[in-house]
């Protein structure tokens, strides 16, 4: 799913935004307001992920903008509670590996007849006065030491970031969605033969696919010093069958999506949900868009539910910071939280902003309030002594989304300069 920033250009009646790509003129589109989580003007920059489609992008979610890092990340180690030291070690005696020589052959024959002789290793006398704390005898010294669990090695290489028993199992990823192409295919081959290589660009890449491969076809006509082809003869050629090719994509995106209506990704539903209005023709497509809707407003109500318990659980729990970053990525766009669910939260994250807090904490957790729906209800129960610039910094960098923080670090609200487009200057030449 491609990642871009867009700006918004206008605002529609029918409660659409029209944008653009940010410093560009093209791609642009329309975007419904429901996917907007917060108001929003002309001129804002926004991180949304596109679908690309026959006839263009089409906006499927917005994203939240990006935080910028404002502490290291720190490895936390917890003791074992073994009493003994992180780190050990143990000498273990061994031989050294021989060379192959002839003089193994000598030793393997001295070997033997000490052995017919009656004499073995034990009988040979030490090499010096550390003989005694041989490997064997350290091995059985460690077996009799009365303090030293059979289970205590195990227990100390255990790594601490294994999931635990307890743990609730983490939710796996939906799958996305993926079509087949029956219908594209029997639309690419009812053309004639003349028009197949069009119709294939139009179905990988579109109209603007189209017009891609026209300039580059030209490029490499100049260099060869051969005439170039008309490229608004083709343009008006892929104009004209774009349309039944774009059905028949949205065809086959459409029966993959109810067959995995209760599995694939809320975003692929969407899209082809939102895509039905160009691409479901017929009685037989508007049936079936008119399920996709259904289906897709029952999906959306149970993951609605499931959320709105997996906030609270986690909550419960005490995990403010990931109950904060849950509650900011809803799956019903548009939909309140329950007042009760709201208050809790507003106050598990108030109460985590105090004196005794680390900076680094107060960062987190101000990063975290101000993405989730209680961003303006939060009142911290006290601030650091010393607030740090890089602190400070994230204030007012928040300032807009967190006011009474802000008011209470003494910082004036203002717009944040990295969520506008950026005008460059013209130069003199």
């Amino acid at each position: 799913m491609p990642r871009i920033e867009i700006e918004l250009t206008s605002f529609r009646d029918d409660g659409t935004w029209t944008w653009r790509a940010a410093g560009a003129r093209e791609p642009r589109g329309t975007l419904d307001g429901t996917l907007l989580a917060k108001p929003a003007s002309v001129g804002d920059v926004l991180r949304v992920e596109t679908e690309q489609f026959l006839d263009g992008m089409t906006v499927t979610a917005v994203l939240p903008p990006k935080g910028e890092r404002t502490a290291p990340v720190l490895l936390e180690f917890f003791d074992n509670g073994s009493g003994e030291p992180d780190v050990t070690t143990s000498l273990i005696g061994g031989r050294r590996r021989r060379d192959f020589d002839d003089r193994d052959g000598d030793r393997r024959q001295r070997r033997g007849d000490r052995q017919r002789d009656g004499k073995g290793r034990s009988d040979r006398k030490p090499k010096g006065e550390g003989a005694g704390t041989a490997r064997g005898d350290r091995h059985r010294a460690d077996k009799g030491r009365p303090d030293r669990k059979p289970s205590e090695g195990r227990d100390r290489n255990r790594r601490d970031n294994r999931p635990r028993r307890d743990d609730p199992p983490a939710r796996p990823k939906a799958p996305r969605l993926r079509p087949r192409r029956t219908h594209r295919d029997v639309a690419v081959r009812a053309l004639p033969d003349d028009q197949r290589r069009i119709g294939r660009i139009l179905v990988s890449g579109g109209l603007p696919g189209l017009r891609a491969e026209i300039v580059r076809q030209n490029e490499l006509a100049r260099d060869a010093g051969e005439p170039e082809i008309p490229a608004e003869l083709l343009l008006t050629l892929g104009e004209r069958i774009h349309p039944t090719l774009h059905v028949a994509d949205w065809h086959d995106r459409a029966e993959a999506a109810e067959a995995g209506l209760d599995s694939v990704d809320l975003r692929d539903l969407r899209s082809v949900v939102v895509a039905a209005d160009s691409g479901a023709r017929g009685e037989e497509g508007r049936a079936l868009a008119q399920r996709l809707r259904s289906g897709l407003a029952q999906r959306v109500e149970r993951e609605h539910d499931a959320w709105l318990a997996e906030v609270a659980q986690v909550l419960g729990e005490g995990r403010v910071v990931r109950a904060l970053r849950l509650s900011s990525h809803p799956p019903k766009a548009g939909a309140p939280m329950p007042k009760d669910l709201l208050d809790r939260l507003a106050e598990a994250a108030a109460s985590g902003m105090t004196p005794d807090t680390g900076q680094d904490r107060w960062g987190t957790m101000l990063d975290a309030v101000a993405s989730s729906p209680v961003h303006e209800r939060v009142v911290p129960v006290g601030l650091p002594a010393e607030p740090g610039d890089d602190l400070l910094a994230l204030v007012r960098r928040f300032s807009m989304r967190v006011p009474a923080i802000a008011a209470a670090f003494g910082v004036e609200p203002t717009p944040d300069r990295t969520n506008r487009r950026r005008r460059r200057t013209p130069t003199s030449r």
